[in-house]
């Protein structure tokens, strides 16, 4: 080896080691976090148990579901011990918690379920909603995150909705507030904001972006994205901006329609067409 390849080797030697340090210092200072798919496979198993439709597994007696809600309350409490990095008492009143809250959970699902069907012509059954769409799948994800996100519970209520927005393309932040009998027609490209407020018999399109004017972290704690009050309908493409904008109820919102105002209860806001003829026929 001459000077210089020794030389070199030396820098690179030096420069891996600062790296490979600097590597090695994080990893000394990060909690341990379960794999998303451990955590997302975990919902899906509360989900499929709250609708057996998505499942080929089903049981014959009542202490027999008993038994797997309870080994999902202790997984829970495994993955809450996992992401914190420290046995917790406290963990096991959270895990407890989450399931008792799940007859709402259920609860609300379900009124998701109806709005669907009863809303989509295509739906032929409850089962089609529940087994083959995507906008209920976001949604059941999203109601299962909001619930651990209420109970103060970091990380992994976005780690699960983020789960869902990458099978279904729709991105539903956990911390939003979204009332019940809700239905994502379609759904690809959807995306619902961190401060989003939803009322009741909602129905969004797919492409309809529910966001915020700005992106400083200065006004984080404040409402950054729109109300939307109760039996809205917001069309395909259609972009909602700003935390005072509020869409009042009974609205309908037309297809791409960027809205940075308010609009009043009973309002139909749509773009207005142009049509203009040729001035000679085209020949074929």
């Amino acid at each position: 080896m001459n000077d210089y390849n020794y030389a070199l080797f030396r820098v690179e030697t030096n420069m891996n080691k600062e790296f490979f340090q600097h590597i090695l210092d994080k990893q000394q200072v990060t909690n341990a976090v379960p794999s998303n798919k451990e955590i997302a496979d975990w919902a899906l198993q509360v989900i499929r148990l709250l609708f057996p439709e998505q499942s080929n597994r089903l049981f014959s007696f009542v202490h027999q579901l008993e038994s797997e809600f309870k080994k999902l309350e202790h997984g829970l409490y495994d993955l809450l011990n996992a992401a914190r990095g420290t046995l917790d008492e406290k963990n096991g009143e959270l895990a407890r918690e989450f399931f008792e809250g799940l007859p709402e959970l259920y609860r609300l699902l379900n009124t998701d379920i109806q709005a669907t069907f009863d809303g989509d012509p295509a739906a032929k059954s409850e089962f089609m909603v529940i087994r083959a769409y995507p906008g209920f799948y976001a949604i059941s994800f999203y109601r299962l995150a909001h619930s651990l996100y209420q109970l103060g519970i970091p990380l992994i209520p976005r780690i699960l909705t983020e789960y869902a927005h990458s099978k279904t393309g729709i991105d539903i932040h956990p911390a939003a507030e979204i009332g019940e009998y809700f239905h994502i027609d379609h759904g690809t490209g959807v995306v619902i904001g961190e401060t989003c407020v939803i009322g009741c018999h909602v129905k969004l399109f797919q492409g309809v972006t529910l966001g915020a004017l700005s992106v400083s972290k200065i006004p984080a704690h404040k409402q950054r994205h729109p109300t939307v009050e109760d039996h809205v309908v917001i069309y395909a493409g259609a972009t909602i901006l700003g935390g005072r904008t509020v869409i009042g109820e009974g609205s309908i919102i037309g297809g791409n329609v960027w809205l940075t105002k308010s609009v009043p209860p009973y309002s139909k806001v749509y773009h207005m067409h142009e049509v203009s003829l040729l001035k000679e026929k085209i020949k074929d």
